[in-house]
Protein backbone atom coordinates (compact mmCIF):
# COMPACT_ATOMS: atom_id res chain seq x y z
CA UNK A 1 0.00 0.00 0.00
CA UNK A 2 0.72 3.40 -0.45
CA UNK A 3 0.98 6.20 1.38
CA UNK A 4 1.97 9.87 2.04
CA UNK A 5 3.20 12.39 3.92
CA UNK A 6 5.59 15.73 4.20
CA UNK A 7 7.22 18.60 6.52
CA UNK A 8 7.68 15.94 9.31
CA UNK A 9 10.28 18.78 10.50
CA UNK A 10 12.11 16.26 12.96
CA UNK A 11 14.13 18.21 15.32
CA UNK A 12 11.99 21.67 14.94
CA UNK A 13 11.93 23.19 18.51
CA UNK A 14 10.57 26.37 17.06
CA UNK A 15 7.17 25.21 16.23
CA UNK A 16 6.46 23.71 19.46
CA UNK A 17 6.00 28.11 20.41
CA UNK A 18 3.38 29.79 19.42
CA UNK A 19 3.20 30.74 15.95
CA UNK A 20 0.84 30.84 13.05
CA UNK A 21 2.74 29.08 10.79
CA UNK A 22 2.75 25.57 12.36
CA UNK A 23 2.28 25.25 15.85
CA UNK A 24 2.37 21.84 17.13
CA UNK A 25 1.26 21.35 20.94
CA UNK A 26 4.01 19.11 22.52
CA UNK A 27 5.77 19.73 25.52
CA UNK A 28 9.54 18.78 23.93
CA UNK A 29 11.00 18.82 20.71
CA UNK A 30 11.87 14.81 21.58
CA UNK A 31 8.12 13.75 22.19
CA UNK A 32 6.80 15.36 19.00
CA UNK A 33 9.56 13.19 17.17
CA UNK A 34 8.28 10.17 19.09
CA UNK A 35 4.95 10.99 18.10
CA UNK A 36 5.80 11.06 14.39
CA UNK A 37 7.95 7.68 14.61
CA UNK A 38 4.91 6.17 16.47
CA UNK A 39 2.09 7.12 14.03
CA UNK A 40 4.24 6.38 11.16
CA UNK A 41 5.40 2.78 12.60
CA UNK A 42 1.82 2.08 13.27
CA UNK A 43 -0.13 2.56 10.24
CA UNK A 44 2.93 1.43 8.01
CA UNK A 45 4.41 -2.27 7.43
CA UNK A 46 7.48 -2.92 6.04
CA UNK A 47 6.19 -3.83 2.77
CA UNK A 48 4.22 -0.09 2.31
CA UNK A 49 5.79 2.55 -0.05
CA UNK A 50 5.81 5.93 2.01
CA UNK A 51 5.96 8.94 0.09
CA UNK A 52 7.68 11.57 2.16
CA UNK A 53 6.95 15.56 -0.25
CA UNK A 54 10.01 16.92 1.39
CA UNK A 55 11.40 18.91 4.86
CA UNK A 56 12.42 15.68 6.67
CA UNK A 57 13.82 17.85 9.02
CA UNK A 58 15.19 21.17 10.69
CA UNK A 59 16.88 22.64 13.37
CA UNK A 60 17.63 26.54 12.30
CA UNK A 61 20.73 28.15 13.45
CA UNK A 62 22.18 24.51 14.10
CA UNK A 63 21.26 22.08 11.02
CA UNK A 64 21.02 18.45 11.96
CA UNK A 65 23.59 16.40 10.65
CA UNK A 66 22.73 13.94 8.01
CA UNK A 67 23.88 11.31 10.60
CA UNK A 68 21.21 12.69 12.85
CA UNK A 69 18.83 12.88 10.86
CA UNK A 70 19.14 9.16 9.55
CA UNK A 71 18.70 8.46 13.18
CA UNK A 72 15.33 9.11 12.88
CA UNK A 73 14.27 7.30 9.41
CA UNK A 74 16.25 4.57 9.89
CA UNK A 75 13.28 3.92 12.70
CA UNK A 76 10.66 4.11 10.31
CA UNK A 77 8.61 1.50 8.78
CA UNK A 78 8.34 0.70 5.16
CA UNK A 79 9.82 1.86 1.74
CA UNK A 80 10.60 5.43 1.24
CA UNK A 81 10.88 7.51 -1.38
CA UNK A 82 11.73 10.99 -0.91
CA UNK A 83 10.58 13.68 -2.65
CA UNK A 84 13.14 16.78 -1.99
CA UNK A 85 12.01 19.74 -0.04
CA UNK A 86 13.70 23.20 0.42
CA UNK A 87 15.04 22.12 4.07
CA UNK A 88 16.49 18.45 2.29
CA UNK A 89 20.30 18.52 1.12
CA UNK A 90 21.68 16.87 -1.51
CA UNK A 91 24.45 15.80 0.93
CA UNK A 92 21.35 14.15 3.66
CA UNK A 93 20.44 12.33 0.14
CA UNK A 94 23.50 11.00 -0.65
CA UNK A 95 24.44 10.44 2.85
CA UNK A 96 21.17 8.08 3.46
CA UNK A 97 21.67 6.69 -0.07
CA UNK A 98 25.55 5.38 1.10
CA UNK A 99 23.54 3.82 4.05
CA UNK A 100 20.66 2.10 1.77
CA UNK A 101 19.97 -1.45 2.57
CA UNK A 102 17.71 -4.07 1.02
CA UNK A 103 13.99 -4.21 2.04
CA UNK A 104 11.96 -7.32 1.13
CA UNK A 105 13.87 -7.19 -2.13
CA UNK A 106 14.10 -3.33 -2.79
CA UNK A 107 15.64 -0.88 -2.00
CA UNK A 108 14.90 0.70 1.19
CA UNK A 109 14.93 4.73 -0.11
CA UNK A 110 14.55 5.87 -3.15
CA UNK A 111 14.91 9.70 -4.03
CA UNK A 112 13.33 12.35 -6.33
CA UNK A 113 14.38 15.73 -6.83
CA UNK A 114 11.45 17.50 -8.05
CA UNK A 115 8.46 14.88 -7.75
CA UNK A 116 7.14 12.06 -8.53
CA UNK A 117 3.94 11.01 -11.03
CA UNK A 118 1.73 8.19 -9.50
CA UNK A 119 -2.16 6.93 -10.39
CA UNK A 120 -5.20 5.62 -8.60
CA UNK A 121 -8.31 5.33 -8.70
CA UNK A 122 -8.79 6.27 -12.34
CA UNK A 123 -6.91 9.67 -11.31
CA UNK A 124 -3.38 10.88 -11.97
CA UNK A 125 -1.46 12.87 -8.76
CA UNK A 126 1.77 14.70 -8.74
CA UNK A 127 3.44 14.27 -6.04
CA UNK A 128 5.78 17.62 -5.44
CA UNK A 129 7.10 19.70 -2.18
CA UNK A 130 5.96 22.75 -3.51
CA UNK A 131 2.28 23.30 -4.68
CA UNK A 132 1.67 23.51 -8.07
CA UNK A 133 -1.01 25.66 -9.91
CA UNK A 134 -2.71 22.78 -12.46
CA UNK A 135 -5.20 24.95 -14.34
CA UNK A 136 -8.11 23.27 -15.57
CA UNK A 137 -7.89 19.77 -15.00
CA UNK A 138 -9.48 16.74 -15.22
CA UNK A 139 -8.61 13.88 -12.77
CA UNK A 140 -5.08 15.28 -12.08
CA UNK A 141 -4.35 16.39 -8.92
CA UNK A 142 -1.19 17.67 -7.12
CA UNK A 143 0.02 16.48 -3.34
CA UNK A 144 2.30 18.38 -2.00
CA UNK A 145 3.36 20.04 1.47
CA UNK A 146 5.82 23.21 2.29
CA UNK A 147 3.07 25.59 3.14
CA UNK A 148 2.09 23.72 6.47
CA UNK A 149 -1.44 25.00 8.22
CA UNK A 150 -2.55 26.31 4.48
CA UNK A 151 -3.88 24.82 1.74
CA UNK A 152 -4.76 25.98 -1.75
CA UNK A 153 -7.78 27.55 -2.71
CA UNK A 154 -8.88 24.49 -4.93
CA UNK A 155 -9.46 20.91 -4.01
CA UNK A 156 -7.20 19.72 -7.37
CA UNK A 157 -4.36 20.54 -4.37
CA UNK A 158 -4.13 18.60 -1.32
CA UNK A 159 -1.74 19.33 1.78
CA UNK A 160 -0.16 15.68 2.67
CA UNK A 161 1.77 17.18 5.41
CA UNK A 162 1.67 16.41 9.37
CA UNK A 163 0.07 19.90 10.02
CA UNK A 164 -2.01 20.36 6.54
CA UNK A 165 -5.65 21.74 7.70
CA UNK A 166 -6.98 19.25 5.02
CA UNK A 167 -6.81 16.39 7.44
CA UNK A 168 -9.36 18.57 9.24
CA UNK A 169 -12.13 16.96 6.71
CA UNK A 170 -11.16 13.22 7.47
CA UNK A 171 -14.23 11.93 9.25
CA UNK A 172 -12.13 10.07 11.75
CA UNK A 173 -9.39 12.40 13.34
CA UNK A 174 -5.40 10.64 13.03
CA UNK A 175 -2.79 10.94 15.15
CA UNK A 176 -0.11 13.63 14.66
CA UNK A 177 2.33 12.18 12.60
CA UNK A 178 0.03 9.58 10.50
CA UNK A 179 0.98 9.03 6.80
CA UNK A 180 -2.39 9.38 4.86
CA UNK A 181 -3.37 6.22 2.57
CA UNK A 182 -5.06 6.41 -1.18
CA UNK A 183 -9.20 6.49 0.10
CA UNK A 184 -7.96 9.30 2.80
CA UNK A 185 -6.55 11.15 -0.14
CA UNK A 186 -9.58 10.80 -1.84
CA UNK A 187 -12.07 11.97 1.27
CA UNK A 188 -10.05 15.04 1.71
CA UNK A 189 -10.71 16.16 -2.06
CA UNK A 190 -13.96 15.07 -1.91
CA UNK A 191 -14.70 17.29 1.66
CA UNK A 192 -12.34 20.21 0.70
CA UNK A 193 -14.49 20.33 -2.91
CA UNK A 194 -17.43 20.53 -0.56
CA UNK A 195 -16.48 22.81 1.48
CA UNK A 196 -14.98 25.39 -1.24
CA UNK A 197 -18.47 25.54 -2.80
CA UNK A 198 -19.88 26.09 0.43
CA UNK A 199 -17.88 29.19 1.13
CA UNK A 200 -18.94 30.46 -2.53
CA UNK A 201 -22.23 29.97 -2.21
CA UNK A 202 -22.66 31.34 1.34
Amino acid sequence: MNYYIADTHFFHKELLEPNDFAPRHFDSVQAMDQQMITAWNARVSDKDVVYHLGDIALRPGNFPKPPEVYEQIEQLNGHIVFIKGNHDAHELFKYINTHNFELLGQAKYRFEDVGALIKFDHAQYYLTHYPLFLGIATQIYNLHGHIHHNMMPTALNINVGVDAPERDFLAHKLPFGTPLKDSEIEEMAHQKQIWLDQQKNS
